[in-house]
């Protein structure tokens, strides 16, 4: 049996999406997703989820707390209170982070009380990046439980890995470390739970299933980015970057893996917005409602290979 990964892309409000995939793949196997996967890698929201599907449960702490269906509520119901807008927003967000960490700690500090990395139920990679040694940064469950200094409380681990640029302030982890979004250089964490699974577990078989959180698709017109300097950039480049990056991975992966004697060995969940939709922080009644049809467009459209990935996951046994 192949080496499972399963790897969530970053995306905001967007992570209900994959939340939906998640759920659907469990309704079928009815198993909770870290059973069906040996390594769950997620960047910001991906990571989020990665996190909240590994967290011991309170009475048996070697099941994950959390189904994935009771994700999708994380978004639909704490959404406007992670991206409430400041005052005056239109003139400090010039010279500020878009939204106060407060709402954003606070449902993480529910979510995951203190559990920490090294109790997560199944390995777990979530990335961020450390503007101070510019470095980029993986928590794992592996190196928590080899090191107390990698070893950290999971509402951080979230923190750390959603801090995107812009929108929250970076989260000083440690007195040396600013941790922002692992987005920053991995929007798509594939190819980074491929290596993790190559180190753990040797160059054997691996499966990697991928999901996004919609692709946009709104386009930037030239005739109006001709005209931008710094400051009208500023979000959209931010934006670019996280496409590009998540589509750049999933060309590698599907080159990477091909198809060997007519087993899948990489599977990605994607679904192309429409126009105007998307925004990573549009928390809105009707956006939340719009991203939950999106999510089950992708289920439907995308049946067959559910089929094909839950049989992959759980082989029929072998006939005595």
């Amino acid at each position: 049996m192949p080496v499972r990964v399963l790897a969530l892309d970053g995306g905001g409000i967007r992570g209900i999406i994959p939340a939906t995939v998640l759920a659907e793949l469990e309704r079928r196997t009815a198993k909770p997703t870290a059973e069906l996967f040996d390594l769950i890698a997620g960047t910001s929201t991906g990571g989020i989820l990665a996190l909240a599907l590994t967290v011991p449960g309170p009475d048996n702490p070697a099941r994950p707390r959390y189904a994935a269906a009771e994700l999708i509520d994380l978004y639909a119901e704490h959404g406007q209170e992670i991206f409430a807008r400041r005052p005056l927003m239109a003139l400090r967000e010039l010279f500020e982070e878009r939204y106060a960490k407060d709402g954003l700690e606070r449902i993480l500090a529910t979510y995951f009380g203190e559990s920490r990395l090294k109790d997560a139920v199944t390995e777990v990679l979530v990335t961020s990046y450390d503007l101070e040694a510019r470095d980029p940064w993986f928590f794992a469950r592996h190196k928590a439980r080899e090191s107390a200094d990698s070893d950290f409380p999971l509402r951080l681990v979230a923190r750390a890995t959603s801090a995107a640029p812009t929108y929250f302030e970076p989260l000083r982890l440690t007195s040396q470390t600013a941790m922002v979004d692992g987005g920053v250089f991995a929007n798509n964490p594939g190819m980074c739970g491929y290596v993790e699974a190559i180190k753990l577990h040797g160059t054997g078989d691996v499966l990697v299933v991928s999901v996004g959180t919609g692709q946009v698709t709104t386009p930037i017109h030239y005739a109006d980015a001709k005209g931008w300097g710094e400051v009208q950039w500023v979000r959209p480049v931010l934006d670019v970057a996280f496409d590009g990056v998540s589509d750049t991975v999933d060309h590698q992966l599907s080159w990477l893996l091909p198809e060997r004697d007519g087993q899948r060995r990489y599977a990605r969940f994607q679904i192309e917005l429409p126009s105007g939709m998307g925004s990573m922080d549009d928390a809105s009644a009707a956006h939340v409602a719009a991203l939950k049809e999106q999510g089950a467009k992708l289920v439907e459209r995308e049946s067959s290979s559910l089929d094909t990935v839950c049989r992959l996951l759980e082989p029929l046994p072998e006939p005595a």
